[in-house]
């Protein structure tokens, strides 16, 4: 009996081993990132990085035209709007191609864009040093939303601000916002930031059609797996015995208990004599 719930315990205990490290590989793959075309390529300046002289507009470079209605603001120090309004730039050849996804037939084919389109977006002024974020919304042409953020430092002189100028308050075209809460958002990083020479600015989103499994399904079915095991192998150890009842031996009657043998009928148990040769 020890031996074979031996057997059983090291059984489970190598199952529970591989289940633990089968639910650490599901656990450390990532998620499908959603992602749309016309993506942020790169900008400047670029994000996280520190600017020492005034600029006179900020370049938030796509890799496809941004809407008309597109919207963009940056922001200051204190809180406060310092942008004035935005507008079409030249397109200019990236640094670094950026590579996007594509279904054709059911499958995801990569494209690599040289191209970038920017947006400039005028700074009226520069009231303080420190961190400042330009903002971006616009839709990409399969319709999914592009939203993102660019910060960085500034250390550079305080600017005053034009005459009359007051900091803008607008927000996004209303249609603008129908159109890209009615697609899949998806925030981009600058590709220009990352170091490959050939970056993915997009990796092939699950479509609606062909959603796999969720990302909990896996761990949830191997905490499942794990805990009927435990439970099986709770019911094969056996039953704890009463106290004070004595284990009967497998092959006979139980021997008397608290005294000694007892005495043959014959009143003596002395051996008989034996008899001599005739």
């Amino acid at each position: 009996m020890r031996s074979r719930l031996a057997t059983v315990g090291n059984n489970v205990s190598r199952t529970l081993a591989v289940l633990a490290a089968l639910l650490v590989a599901a656990l450390a793959l990532p998620a499908a990132p959603a992602s749309a075309h016309g993506q942020l390529a790169t900008s400047t300046p670029l994000t996280g990085t520190v600017v020492r002289q005034p600029l006179a507009q900020v370049g938030l470079y796509f890799t496809e035209k941004p809407a008309a209605n597109a919207h963009f603001t940056l922001t200051g120090p204190n809180g406060s709007r310092v942008d004035s309004g935005w507008s079409h730039g030249e397109p200019t050849r990236l640094d670094k191609p950026v590579q996007e996804y594509f279904m054709v037939n059911g499958v995801f084919e990569p494209r690599l864009y040289h191209t970038g389109f920017p947006a400039m977006v005028a700074v009226a002024h520069w009231p303080a040093k420190g961190r400042y974020t330009a903002s971006y919304l616009t839709v990409a042409s399969d319709g999914e939303a592009v939203r993102g953020t660019v910060t960085f430092d500034y250390q550079g002189p305080s600017t005053a601000a034009p005459a009359g100028w007051t900091a803008p308050t607008d927000g996004p075209d209303p249609a603008l916002l129908a159109q890209a809460e009615g697609g899949t958002s998806a925030s981009a990083v600058p590709a220009a930031t990352l170091d490959p020479a050939i970056t993915p600015a997009a990796a092939p989103p699950a479509s609606s059609k062909e959603k796999g499994l969720p990302s909990w399904v896996v761990p949830a079915a191997i905490v499942a797996v794990v805990g009927t095991l435990i439970l099986v192998a709770a019911r094969r150890r056996p039953a704890a015995r009463p106290a004070g009842k004595a284990a009967r031996p497998r092959g006979g009657a139980a021997r008397p208990t608290g005294g000694s043998l007892p005495r043959p009928r014959g009143g003596t148990n002395r051996r008989p004599a034996r008899r001599g040769r005739r």
